[in-house]
Order: structure tokens, then C-alpha cells, then sequence
């Protein structure tokens, strides 16, 4: 306590650090969030760790279980934002195509859009890619949504764009209706799997050029078989 003499000002005592620190509602949890969804960028699943977020968010470990019961409830949020930064990264593939719906040309190059996204994705996040299939087995995944204008709910997960990109060729008059159901799961299952091929897979040793080769050859594949 700082006493002033005569004619000196008092200083205003300096506030607590509780006080100091104090963040709006659901800031901790947020940011508790962004600081996993960091750590799995650079580490994978296996570095979201609950000490290591709240020391970058820069509260003490404690702080993180008023929002979290323990570290797999993190992992299963911070899987979600991984997930939700995938399909992003999709949509704004699919958003580069021009044309109609329901245009054969446009819904193929919008299906390639979505495949070519999800490869890139994987090729320069790795990290993001590996724990976006990481739940824990104990919580649902979610697939991320949005509110459209017209207050309809899209699915912005990476399988509810490839369902929506099918379902444009239908529309198109390319794929008959009879053979839509369950297609999109052959077709997920080959991107998915070359990803992981070229990721942490026997073909992670190819050149930029080769891995080129194979994404194209699978995309055209895919095409191909549903013309």
C-alpha cells in the first residue's frame, strides 16, 4: 500500500490479476479451441494437450476444466474445427466454379473442386487432416453447418458437399437417379485413401510431380465412372 504525503496524489492500488485477466463469456473456451486447433496444425491429435492450450492461452491448467471435462472433450472440439477448416477449404474450391447447377460441365469441375481441395488439404495440413478423423470414441462427430439465407441448413462436412456435388450431376441429366444412392461412399473412400497413401502411407515418398499424377489419374477415374 502506497501512503502520499502532503500534497502528493494517492496511487490507485493495482487490480488483481483475476481482475486483469478477466475475459468475456466464453472467451477461455474459444480460445482454448484456437490454441488445440494450433497445436494439432503443427503436432497432430497427439499434441492437443490440455496443459499445453491453457498455457497458451495463458490461464492456468485449472481454468480449462470449467469448460472441458478432461482432455478428449478438447480433442472432440478441436477435431471439429479441423473439420469445419476442411470444409472451408472445400467451399471455396467449389465457389471458383462458374455455371449453373445444374450444367454438366460445372457439376463435374465442381465435384473435381471438392476432390482436388481435400487432397490439397491433406498435402498441406497434415496435421489438421490427421485429427479431423481423430474423435475420440466416446463423442459424436459433427459435421459443421450453416445457415443459409433462406434459413435452410447446408452440411459443410466434407461428405455433405460430396452428396451435394453428386446430387448436381443427377440434376444435370449425368447420373441417373437409380444409381445416386450410396455413391458418394467409393468415391470417398479413394480420395480419402490415396491422402492418407501419399500422407503417412507407403507413397510418401513420391515426388511433387508423381503425387500429381495420381491425384489426377484418381479424379479422372472417379469422372469417368460416372458419366
Amino acid at each position: 500500500m502506497t501512503i502520499a504525503g502532503a500534497g502528493e496524489t494517492a496511487e490507485p492500488a493495482p487490480k488483481p490479476d483475476a481482475e486483469r485477466r478477466r475475459r468475456p463469456r466464453g472467451a477461455v473456451r474459444a480460445g482454448l479451441i484456437a490454441a488445440g486447433v494450433e497445436l494439432a496444425r503443427a503436432g497432430g491429435p497427439d499434441a492437443v494437450v490440455l496443459r499445453e492450450a491453457t498455457r497458451l492461452v495463458g490461464v492456468v491448467p485449472n481454468a480449462a476444466y470449467r469448460h472441458f471435462a478432461d482432455r478428449d472433450e478438447l480433442l472432440a472440439a478441436v477435431c471439429a474445427a479441423a473439420m469445419a477448416e476442411l470444409g472451408d477449404r472445400m467451399a471455396e474450391g467449389v465457389s471458383q466454379v462458374t455455371g449453373p447447377r445444374d450444367d454438366p460441365n460445372a457439376a463435374f469441375l465442381r465435384l473435381g473442386a471438392i476432390g482436388t481441395a481435400y487432397l490439397r488439404f491433406a498435402r498441406e495440413e497434415p496435421g489438421l487432416f490427421a485429427t479431423a478423423y481423430a474423435v475420440p470414441d466416446e463423442h459424436p462427430y459433427i459435421p459443421p453447418s450453416e445457415e443459409e439465407d433462406a434459413g435452410a441448413v447446408v452440411d459443410r462436412s466434407p461428405l455433405g458437399q460430396l452428396r451435394s456435388a453428386l446430387d448436381a450431376l443427377v440434376d444435370a441429366g449425368v447420373l441417373r437417379p437409380g444409381e445416386r444412392p450410396g455413391v458418394e461412399y467409393p468415391i470417398w473412400s479413394g480420395v480419402h485413401g490415396l491422402a492418407v497413401l501419399t500422407g503417412q502411407g507407403p507413397l510418401r515418398d513420391v515426388d511433387d510431380e508423381e503425387r500429381a499424377q495420381l491425384e489426377q489419374s484418381l479424379l479422372s477415374f472417379i469422372a469417368k465412372g460416372l458419366e
